[in-house]
């Protein structure tokens, strides 16, 4: 099944046999997430990069890079996630409406004064934590945070500054944290608020994966009528990317993208459930090392694999030398291309897609052509600083 391999980079290729009627995110809940970040008092569109003059180098009609780097001042993008679902979840509380309530109903004292007593728990390889972290203060709420053993310090001290959160490594990997919160949450009454989702806990994630939607209706818009061919996710669990997928190939039924899912080799747990062939997920055991934290993540989130199973054209298993290129080619732009801050699993797939445009092999296998439209996601800025700074210098 494995289409490409090299020492760094392994592809599986697939027909995606995708139907309309699978699609579990669409424009409808895209807009209802968007409206709400829209109330909140940090909310600025994240830019859409044009890199123009990598696009001529490599002859291709274009390259663009939603950079959340900068979103909500927290050098990441899941504080869309963590900030919509605990929306949710306020509102299921406190009897709101979710289609009408937004963001200002929270600045009322009797609501803050209810919120003050609800705390939510939350595993996380830096990110996510991150988020719900600063979620957590925007209501006046409290939140526990728990890393898996390996996460650097750094990630930790972001997350309480962030916000209103205690943050704790674990000597656990990821996958036995997050069992490790949910513990928890059942023997303290705290509130769960999980980016992943398994057998009996869809809702929540549900939410999560919904407000990162908005990051692809800003882009729309961004890109002006043009409509991408090719579309680059990375993923840890896949929630970002299976949400982003499930409404590309919604809303683009006669042109749909060719999507491509982008994974540390070492824990590259979509692509090892595809190379099953059983149509079920498979985790990854033990624990796996890469310096792609955020997607060092060892289970598939339950309610998008079956739309990254079905829809998805290649897989890709990315070693940590192809997440250093990209990181350096983001800081090092050519010509007048506009430097970006990637971090780790920020710049994967930007390093994936210099690999492709520069072997013919490659460039056959993925379609790429000269009037070809790259869309891609950086997910984080230097959200370890020391580790970016060596790597970019």
């Amino acid at each position: 099944m494995i289409t490409y391999s090299d020492r760094q980079i392994s592809v599986i290729s697939r027909k995606p046999v995708f139907q309309p009627a699978a699609a579990l995110f669409t424009e409808r809940e895209a807009k209802n997430a968007l409206r709400f970040h829209r109330s909140l008092p940090d909310y600025r569109k994240t830019p859409l990069v044009s890199l123009a003059c990598t696009a001529e180098r490599y002859g291709i009609g274009s390259i663009f890079v939603k950079d959340e780097s900068t979103r909500f001042g927290l050098k990441a993008f899941k504080g869309l996630g963590g900030s919509y679902s605990m929306f949710r979840i306020l509102c299921d509380r406190l009897a709101l409406n979710p289609e009408t309530a937004d963001y200002t109903i929270f600045l009322d004292e009797d609501v803050r004064r209810q919120c003050g007593g609800i705390e939510f728990v939350t595993a996380t390889d830096g990110n996510h934590g991150k988020g719900v972290s600063w979620a957590a203060k925007l209501f006046g709420c409290r939140a526990h945070v728990f890393l898996p053993e390996g996460s650097a310090e750094a990630r930790r001290q972001a997350i309480e500054s962030a916000g209103a959160a205690t943050a704790e490594i674990t000597d656990l990997n990821y996958d036995r944290t997050v069992e490790y919160a949910a513990g928890l949450a059942e023997k303290n009454g705290w509130i769960l608020i999980q980016d992943t989702a398994w057998d009996g806990y869809e809702q929540v994630p549900g939410w999560i994966i919904e407000g990162y939607l908005t990051m692809i209706l800003e882009a729309e818009e961004q890109m002006q009528g043009k409509t991408p061919t090719h579309v680059f996710l990375q993923a840890g669990v896949g929630a970002m990317a299976g949400g982003l997928e499930s409404y590309l190939l919604n809303r683009y039924p006669n042109n749909r993208p060719i999507i491509t899912i982008v994974e540390p080799t070492e824990a590259a747990c979509i692509y090892q459930s595809v190379l099953a062939g059983d149509g079920r997920t498979h985790s990854i055991s033990g624990n796996p090392a890469t310096m792609m934290a955020g997607l060092n993540c060892g289970t598939p989130c339950s309610i998008v694999w079956p739309v990254l199973r079905d829809g998805t054209s290649f897989f890709c298993a990315c070693g940590d030398a192809v997440t250093e290129m990209g990181m350096r080619a983001y800081a090092h732009p050519v010509g007048g291309d506009r430097t970006i801050i990637s971090g780790e699993s920020g710049a994967v797939t930007y390093g994936l897609l210099l690999s492709v445009l520069k072997n013919d092999e490659l460039r056959d296998l993925f379609g790429v052509q000269k009037d070809s439209v790259v869309l891609l996601i950086n997910t984080e800025g230097d959200t370890d600083p020391e580790s970016y700074s060596r790597i970019v210098q």
